[in-house]
């Protein structure tokens, strides 16, 4: 079945940065589109960023672009997303998703 397991959130200030990991399994990853939603406390889950299967097209919010960095690793079945100069309104449940699957969801919150 296919399993979506988020890692790598925290509480970092604003300003700093993280990386968050989400490792499939149970499907052939590179035939997929992945995406990163986030959700914040009293608010719509909403679209980050997404990866083409092979990760040569990207795309993001415009709240986030300039900042993050969706990439994947095929050969690894993860995708990942880097977020530099983070700031507090990015504070939010960060999920994985392929097709109509969602992982468990990754705390991040930015804070000082």
């Amino acid at each position: 079945q296919v399993q979506l397991v988020e890692s790598g959130g925290g509480l970092v200030q604003p300003g700093g940065s993280l990386r968050l990991s989400c490792a499939a399994s149970g499907f052939r990853f590179s035939n997929y589109v992945m995406s990163w939603y986030r959700q914040a406390p009293g608010k719509e889950r909403e679209l980050v960023a997404g990866i083409s299967g092979g990760g040569g097209s990207t795309s993001y919010a415009d709240s986030v672009k300039g900042r993050f960095t969706i990439s994947r690793d095929n050969a690894k079945n993860t995708v990942y997303l880097q977020m530099n100069d983070l700031e507090p309104e990015d504070t939010a449940v960060y999920y994985c998703k392929v097709s109509t699957y969602w992982g468990q969801g990754t705390q991040v919150s930015v804070s000082s």
